[in-house]
């Protein structure tokens, strides 16, 4: 698995976060838009448990590079 393309996904049960790192120019809009789930300098950094999924999806809307993509799970 090449370390610069890394995929992952973070979900808080009824919407899904997948962060590409490849894609990622690191303009931090996501964590000026939500920086109570997006924390760059926490492990893991995207915490979705500690926002409404509405917000997070506004916020992962934003991304610029499109490293940020959502799913919404199945109920």
């Amino acid at each position: 698995m090449d370390p610069k393309n890394i995929t992952k996904e973070y979900t808080n049960g009824e919407v899904t976060i997948v962060w590409q790192s490849a894609k990622c120019i690191h303009s931090a809009n996501c964590a000026r838009n939500n920086p109570d789930v997006f924390q760059p300098r926490e492990k893991p950094w995207i915490k979705p448990e500690a926002s409404s999924s509405e917000k997070i999806i506004e916020t992962v809307n934003k991304c610029p590079s499109g490293a940020l993509t959502y799913f919404l799970n199945k109920k």
